[in-house]
């Protein structure tokens, strides 16, 4: 039998339906309409069957509307309580304008609605989780669609600017909304990205590429300190992003702040794939991406154990190398570091809601013709997680208000999209989120399988309160998986934000905290929330901790490294390198 993280048989769709599928793929943003027909088909077949439930929900119905004709007359006397409080994330009618009648009405009135909504999307007798949670789901992405504060009539703040500027905010908002739509049309980057250039304004931190195959370069960084930790240290990106979200500017620059504090840096620039990538897969990037960069830094630094850096799926893919590696005698790794990372795909959080068999070969079917999957289709999925903040907010305030959202290096940094190749893509979808493989053992390299109970040594994890690409819970369960002692992490922020968290940075990072704890294998809390209830709360950034954390596991300070970089052309090829500008 062939182990389950190989590429499927019959992955390329027949050529007849070809044409259909990648056409329903472009109309629906890569989301597979017979997902989303089969989680609702599932949802109305157990209520029309359920009498019981359906009185419930007229009954809730008749309540909510009695409480709102109740509120709407009251509300003009003020202090009258209201019917229904908005989720604490949900902060859309915060503003003073919209406790106003007829305002507070209509927010009453949509509040009232979604509650309701939910009360009807779950609940019900023999709907399964997952199509109960992507009926739920799309079900309140239509209803946010509706929302009062996106239409000019209902939405009091976009009523005053209107009046107060003589509507130059709505014409301002037609000239934002038209250079988006040309800047979608012609597949261009938004506007403002080019003060932040990689190599200019971001990704400068001095260093040399050392290293290139047809998946990554190796940078080099140059030593700023007398003295550095005798153990390098080896970061492996996520694949989906380019690294320098790691490098951005001097101000938040996560390298910087390494090379800074006597630490020898090699970081992995992923390539960015194009059709004849096509047939790499996951294992590919084990052997072409951590264990060969692992070799140079080793060849660079012989005779010496190396501190390994994994974030975001990077780190899926480290934790696999280093259990990989766990029978070597003398183990390279002195250490492991997950940032972001998950090993155990059982509870993905909002993601999961894409990853079912059928959204899977939809996905397959639209990367069939060009053998890659687009990063913006990815993006796509993200901006539906957190539609409020990145679709709805951004209609209001830049269509609506007419304001113009200033342009940042991460926003930057998040717009220079990168690609997927198909089999890579296919394998990791199927074998560690649909299958789970890799936490319950049944994930293969070289023909093995993959043991992280086999990982022994000391683990620093990081995981982030807001993050909705590896929720906290999930990534804390490297706990029970690992056999080496945890040094956790859960620091304020979301994916992004929570990792690039600089002591001294900018005002965004000024309200960081984060909880942290230290737990001998087998000795954490099994419920994450025990964890959190005695975990240490911390002021500031997590980076000093993680810095003392790697100098008390260094054996000794050494004389930096020699710097050789890679001679192409004639030339030293320098950091950032050349795959990072590979569009």
């Amino acid at each position: 039998m062939a182990p389950s993280n190989s590429r499927p048989d019959g992955y390329a769709p027949a050529p007849m339906d070809l044409p259909l599928k990648l056409w329903l793929a472009r109309l629906a943003h890569g989301i597979s309409p017979a997902s989303v027909s089969l989680a609702y088909a599932d949802w109305l077949s157990h209520l029309l069957v359920a009498p019981s439930k359906q009185a419930d929900l007229a009954a809730s119905a008749l309540r909510k509307a009695m409480l709102w004709l109740q509120y709407a007359p009251h509300s003009w006397r003020g202090g009258c309580p209201l019917c229904v409080e908005p989720l604490p994330q949900d902060k859309r009618f915060s503003p003073q304008e919209w406790h106003v009648p007829p305002f507070s009405a209509l927010a009453q009135a949509f509040l009232l609605q979604q509650q309701w909504w939910a009360e009807a999307m779950t609940g019900i007798r023999g709907v399964s989780k997952h199509h109960e949670d992507v009926a739920a789901f799309t079900m309140r992405q239509w209803l946010d669609m509706w929302s009062p504060s996106n239409f000019v009539a209902t939405n009091p703040q976009v009523l005053r600017e209107t009046l107060a500027t003589g509507s130059i905010n709505l014409a301002n908002g037609v000239a934002n909304w038209w250079r988006d739509a040309l800047s979608v049309l012609s597949d261009g980057k938004p506007r403002g990205v080019e003060q932040f250039r990689p190599g200019h304004d971001m990704a400068v931190t001095p260093g040399k590429v050392v290293f290139r195959n047809r998946l990554i370069e190796l940078i080099q960084y140059e030593p700023a300190t007398a003295e550095v930790d005798a153990e390098p240290m080896l970061i492996v990106p996520s694949w989906i992003m380019k690294y320098y979200i790691l490098d951005l500017t001097p101000d938040d620059s996560l390298v910087k702040y390494l090379v800074t504090h006597g630490h020898t840096v090699f970081m992995v620039s992923w390539k960015n794939p194009d059709t004849s990538d096509r047939n790499l897969g996951l294992n590919d990037y084990v052997e072409f991406g951590v264990m060969a960069a692992l070799d140079v830094v080793r060849s660079i630094r012989p005779r010496t154990r190396v501190h390994a850096v994994g974030y975001c799926l990077g780190g899926t893919l480290l934790a696999i190398a280093a259990a990989v590696l766990a029978d070597e005698h003398p183990n390279p790794l002195m250490t492991v570091t997950l940032l972001a990372a998950e090993t155990d795909f059982k509870e993905p959080g909002e993601l999961g809601l894409f990853i079912d068999e059928s959204q899977i070969s939809f996905v397959e079917d639209l990367m069939s013709e060009r053998g890659y999957l687009d990063g913006r289709q990815m993006a796509g999925a993200f901006q539906l997680i957190n539609s409020k903040d990145l679709v709805w907010s951004k209609l209001v305030h830049e269509y609506l208000m007419g304001a113009r959202t200033p342009m940042t290096a991460l926003r930057a940094w998040n717009a220079d999209a990168t690609r997927m190749p198909a089999r890579m893509h296919s394998e990791y979808l199927r074998g560690l989120y649909l299958h789970n493989d890799l936490a319950e053992g049944r994930y293969r390299v070289a023909g093995q399988p993959v043991r992280l109970a086999d990982i022994k040594l000391p683990l620093f994890v990081v995981a982030t309160e807001g993050d909705h690409v590896s929720p906290w819970k999930s990534v804390y369960k490297i706990h029970r998986l690992a056999g080496g002692p945890v040094s956790f992490a859960l620091t304020s922020g979301g994916h992004n934000v929570g990792i690039v968290n600089p002591p001294a940075g900018p005002a965004a990072y000024s309200q960081a905290g984060y909880r942290f704890a230290s737990c001998k294998p087998g000795k954490a809390p099994a419920n994450p929330q025990d964890w959190l209830d005695a975990a240490e709360q911390r002021t500031g950034s997590w980076w000093p901790c993680w810095h003392e954390w790697l100098h008390k596991h260094s054996s000794q300070t050494v004389k930096p490294p020699t710097l050789d970089g890679l001679v192409l052309d004639g030339t030293t090829l320098a950091a950032p390198g050349s795959y990072i500008y590979l569009d």
